[in-house]
């Protein structure tokens, strides 16, 4: 199914991926309309994407649509398992060329250079490859052709601290939190209010990161820049439909400008491969 297909219409912002919206809460649901807004900006039909760290597909039924050529890694083995059986039960299967356990730090067993015309990896894998971010990175860039794009998010470190600044002021040592802004990471090392280890960054350094692998940053955003501290009012305007899809084209407004760059939930990046 594709685009072109009369029978698949695109969905407006409050139907996006009924599926994973049924688990989600409303702030969620808008950093992944956030997200879903720039697959539907930049992503062409005809090209071969690269998912990476596509996890159990919330992103995956986005992108297929789109490009209609789409080949996802993670390295579970249980989340593509997951991805597979929502891909066969929404229909969208026959867009996946392969579902590969792989480890986005070094693909060279998987994928030659310049493989893809583009390469997406949402949400944490930057993020989560600590100390091997900068080799995931160069990886990803590696496999896509020269002129293609990657569309990248990751945490964002003063936006972390702007989402749950009451529970870190009242439960974090001080200390703590002075390293975690000095260095951007929770690492193995250090005890935290966290269930996994994670790298956040600055806006800055998130486009330094990216150009220093050998692309050109054509858009920087946040995500949930306007909502992150409104999350007891977010299930009551979630229910008006006009006044949420309202929210959702200010929040992705807001989330480009210099200033709400680094006071989201993830920073995202839409680069160019040189």
């Amino acid at each position: 199914m594709t685009t072109s297909d009369p029978s698949w219409t695109s969905p407006r912002p409050h139907d996006l991926a009924e599926w994973w919206h049924g688990q989600a809460g409303p702030m969620q649901q808008i950093d992944f309309a956030v997200h879903v807004h720039y697959l539907r900006e930049y992503l062409q039909p005809g090209w071969r994407v690269l998912e990476a760290g596509a996890g159990s597909g919330r992103f995956t039924r986005e992108i297929a649509p789109l490009v209609d050529r789409v080949v996802i890694v993670d390295l579970s083995e249980d989340k593509l398992q997951a991805n597979r059986r929502h891909a066969e039960a929404l229909g969208y299967a026959g867009s996946i060329e392969a579902w590969q356990v792989a480890d986005m730090r070094d693909l060279s067993g998987e994928f030659g250079d310049d493989a893809f015309d583009v390469v997406v990896s949402f949400g944490g894998p930057l993020s989560y490859a600590l100390d091997q971010r900068v080799a995931a990175l160069r990886e990803l860039v590696r496999v896509t052709r020269p002129g293609g794009l990657l569309l990248l998010s990751a945490r964002s470190l003063w936006g972390m601290l702007h989402e749950n600044l009451p529970r870190i002021l009242q439960s974090v040592d001080p200390r703590l939190n002075r390293e975690i802004i000095a260095t951007g990471t929770l690492g193995p090392s250090k005890v935290g209010p966290v269930d996994r280890f994670w790298h956040a960054y600055r806006s800055d350094e998130f486009r330094e990161f990216i150009t220093d692998a050998g692309c050109e940053v054509l858009q920087l955003s946040a995500s949930n820049c306007l909502t992150s501290t409104w999350d007891a009012v977010l299930s009551t305007w979630r229910d008006d439909e006009k006044v949420w899809n309202h929210l959702i084209e200010l929040e992705i407004e807001a989330c480009c400008e210099p200033g709400c760059l680094d006071m989201g939930t993830h920073i995202l990046a839409v680069a160019q491969k040189l």
